[in-house]
């Protein structure tokens, strides 16, 4: 009776703990604790003790608690928990009873709260491990979770505040990386789409970034290979000679020879024959021999070193004829010019003109030295870059009838300059041609620079007689031996009022510039009584007088500004009346005769004219002339296009080979290459 009564009793327990956790909904929240490891998981414990007392209950509030009898039968009941894994994620999981330890409290969330069911300490716990179930979606389990699961309460609401305030701060740190990241890839963007707005995509010759060298960082690496296989054999070959392995060495220059032979003039992998491999096999296997006879790691760094000082020799003495022959090639006269100069000039005779010119400019003086007209100075030799600066301005001008272009040449191509104006005159512009040798008050009693010319001392400079090579005088010097420093033409600019004595204003235009626009606003221009307008050349410390004049030498320092801005020749207004006013021929020749020793400046006319000129020039608009088409492949397209004028100062002259090809239409445009005369003489375009 006793033993049925207890069964009774464990089978009405049992029942009641199944109606509290169906019927109440009991939520079970596991305890989280600060100690626990970052991945948090339920884990099923094992049983610490066993003992009698384990049976009772434990009192967990007098006051407000009331206790219910624990039945060890009831550890095999099946309870269902929710939890968050350490992603965030909420995740169910079921275990017995007996496996919960003393921390966890089940209570229903419907009544009050002091009713609860507090699990003893030491509970009956088994080897069962809690079954995660991770094929449960968040939505779905949240939603099961109001309808089917108890209210999971934390034991410290300050641990889940802070919970919560952690996931914020996540959250709001995430948005901060996103909008970081978007601001990178704009700015990204911004700067590729800039970048590609201003990349120079023409090709230059095999030298261009679309080059096979840069699709793979191997591309022509067997040409490289056997190139740095050249270097080794030499230097083996030069330790073998030192210790007489006389057949080591004779098969390693063999060896150079053939690679040699086999690379020929390739630049890249396509250009090699099909042997090139074998080639390359060959000299690595005699290289590996030289090795393992000759290796010495001091001996190689020496030799090496010794090869590397003997290559920057070469290459600095191959820069200096580079720079030589440029200059060469910049100041020969073209062959294809030459022979225009001597066809032109036999048919003018030929055909009896010079007798008829003289007849006609008598006609045509009365616009040579009318005060209202347009008036230009071209002082040249060469008849292809004269004809294109007066067509280039006839061409764009307003009003060519009242343009006067007064052209000044030297013996040799006078009859040439005459006949081809004589057949190639622009319409309603007059041309007047004149020969310097006419010009019989400039002689070297009156003129400095002629008598400087004429003297022992700078035709030794400028031949250097006493000298094998003028090489040998490095390239800053080389510049200075270019034939127009001993021409009158370059200096006739600094006698302009005594040319044209008539004249009050004159436009001065050198040879290697093309026209753009019209010209004639220039004459409008107040030029504040001074006497030359120019366009200044200075850019922050580039092109200041410091560039030109020797300001070690006192009579330097003292008059002038080593930071004054500089300016240049090639489109000059210059005020007559102003000139002659201030007496600027005579402070011209008062500093040429002071230069007698090239002591303040060396040759050319910008040194002298920025000393006569000091504080005389007036600063136009850069837009009127742009300098740099003949040594500078980078200047703007834009500001080219809009200028004036255009000039072609430095080596890569238009008329030349050299010339950059991108520059060289602006001046060709002009030249009638249709004419008999540019055909016979194989000028073409």
């Amino acid at each position: 009776m006793t033993t049925f009564s207890r069964c009774s009793v464990s089978l009405i327990h049992a029942l009641l703990w199944l109606l509290v956790i169906i019927l109440d909904d009991v939520h079970v929240g596991r305890a989280i604790l600060e100690s626990q490891a970052p991945h948090r998981e339920l884990k099923a414990y094992r049983p610490l003790q066993d003992c009698r007392g384990c049976h009772n209950l434990e009192e967990v509030d007098a006051s407000s608690v009331s206790a219910v009898n624990y039945d060890p039968d009831l550890k095999d009941v099946s309870i269902v928990a929710t939890y968050s894994d350490h992603y965030g994620n909420i995740r169910l999981g079921s275990l017995k009873m007996g496996d919960l330890s003393s921390s966890w409290v089940l209570e229903n969330p419907a009544k009050k709260k002091g009713s609860q069911l507090v699990i003893p300490r030491d509970s009956y716990q088994n080897d069962t491990r809690m079954e995660q179930s991770g094929n449960h979606s968040i939505t779905n389990q949240s939603g099961e979770s109001d309808s089917q699961f108890p209210h999971v309460e934390f034991a410290s609401p300050a641990k889940l505040k802070r919970q919560i305030l952690r996931q914020e701060r996540r959250g709001q740190r995430t948005q901060e990386l996103i909008q970081q990241e978007k601001e990178t890839d704009e700015q990204m963007q911004e700067a590729a789409i800039e970048k590609s707005m201003s990349f120079e995509n023409s090709v230059i010759g095999k030298y261009s970034i679309w080059r096979r060298d840069y699709e793979s960082p191997n591309a022509d690496a067997i040409l490289k290979l056997m190139r740095d296989q050249i270097i080794m054999a030499k230097a083996y070959a030069n330790i073998a000679k030192s210790k007489n392995a006389t057949n080591l060495y004779v098969f390693l220059k063999q060896q150079c020879r053939e690679n040699q032979h086999v690379i020929g003039k390739a630049t890249f992998d396509a250009d090699l024959p099909s042997s090139a491999l074998d080639q390359a096999k060959a000299m690595g296997h005699a290289l590996s021999l030289a090795k393992d006879e000759l290796y010495d790691c001091h001996e190689l760094a020496k030799k090496f070193r010794a090869m590397l000082q003997s290559t920057e020799r070469s290459v600095d003495g191959l820069k200096k004829k580079g720079t030589f022959l440029i200059q060469l090639a910049a100041k020969t006269f073209p062959k294809p010019l030459h022979c225009l100069s001597l066809q032109l000039a036999a048919d003018y005779f030929s055909l009896g003109f010079h007798e008829e010119d003289a007849v006609k400019e008598d006609v045509s003086r009365k616009n040579f030295e009318d005060p209202s007209l347009y008036h230009y100075a071209i002082f040249s030799d060469n008849v292809l870059a004269t004809s294109v600066v007066v067509n280039s301005t006839v061409l764009n001008s307003k009003e060519p009838q009242k343009h006067v272009f007064h052209i000044v040449t030297d013996k040799l191509n006078f009859a040439a300059m005459k006949m081809w104006f004589r057949i190639n005159a622009p319409a309603d512009a007059t041309i007047q041609v004149e020969n310097i040798n006419d010009f019989k008050w400039l002689n070297s009693s009156y003129c400095s620079v002629l008598r400087q010319l004429e003297s022992a001392r700078l035709k030794e400079y400028y031949f250097k007689a006493n000298h094998p090579s003028s090489i040998s005088a490095g390239a800053d010097n080389l510049k200075y031996r270019n034939p127009k420093y001993l021409s009158m033409l370059n200096h006739l600019r600094f006698y302009l009022p005594e040319v044209y004595p008539k004249l009050e204003k004159i436009l001065f235009l050198d040879d290697d510039i093309v026209v753009q626009k019209d010209l004639a606003p220039l004459w409008g221009i107040d030029m504040k009584g001074k006497v030359n307008g120019a366009v200044e050349t200075c850019k922050e410390s580039f092109h200041r007088f410091d560039k030109y004049l020797n300001f070690s030498n006192p009579k330097i320092s003292e008059n002038f500004d080593a930071s004054a801005c500089g300016w240049a020749f090639g489109m000059n207004m210059f005020d007559l009346k102003e000139w002659r006013k201030r007496n600027i021929t005579g402070i011209y020749h008062y500093w040429q005769d002071l230069n007698e020793d090239r002591t303040l400046w060396k040759l050319g006319s910008l040194p002298p004219g920025l000393i006569t000129f000091y504080n005389l020039t007036y600063a136009m608009e850069r837009s009127w002339h742009v300098l740099g088409l003949g040594y500078d492949p980078a200047l703007n397209q834009t500001a080219i296009e809009n200028a004036a004028v255009v000039h072609y100062n430095g080596n890569y002259k238009p008329w030349l080979g050299l010339a950059f090809a991108k520059y060289k239409p602006y001046w060709s445009k002009y030249v009638e290459y249709d004419n008999p005369y540019l055909r016979r003489c194989n000028i073409n375009e």
